[in-house]
């Protein structure tokens, strides 16, 4: 679907001033058709300024999230994406917790031929915790670039 009129039904936020969602559950995440669903092609977000909340200190805690999947009738629309990541910065919730979460609630808006997730944290007491998560051995006929995000090593 390349029709710009036929893709204003599907989407609510491009376009127009949006606030930032409150908290992830709150975010509308929105996808459009995939313009090639013919093909298997790999699409890539990278979000290197993660945020979200320590649900015990009410600390911030910084993330790396590198997003790779391989979509089949739909691909997920940027900006509500980007809204949804950022509704995580006022959000509880441990590493592991908002890795899987980002990674099972995209899979289950799309639901991809394949996806994964780097979730690649940043020290708090001293202990940097990544998180990667996938649905299932990715297709051998699609290039999917390894996500080279160096580990940890402290200054």
């Amino acid at each position: 679907m390349n029709n710009t009129k036929e893709l204003k039904n599907y989407l609510t936020q491009l376009g127009a001033n949006t606030s930032l969602p409150q908290s992830p559950s709150k975010a509308k995440l929105e996808k459009v058709p995939a313009p090639y669903p013919e093909y298997d092609y790999t699409i890539r977000f990278t979000a290197p300024e993660f945020t979200s909340l320590c649900p015990i200190t009410g600390q911030p805690d910084f993330a790396h999230l590198v997003i790779d999947y391989i979509p089949d009738k739909w691909i997920v629309e940027s900006k509500s994406l980007k809204l949804y990541l950022a509704s995580f910065r006022n959000h509880g919730a441990f590493h592991e917790a908002c890795t899987v979460e980002i990674a099972t609630t995209l899979t289950k808006l799309l639901d991809p031929i394949w996806l994964r997730i780097g979730g690649y944290w940043y020290p708090r007491g001293g202990m940097p915790i990544d998180v990667f998560w996938q649905t299932s051995t990715p297709p051998e006929n699609v290039w999917i670039p390894s996500q080279d995000v160096p580990a940890y090593r402290g200054r």
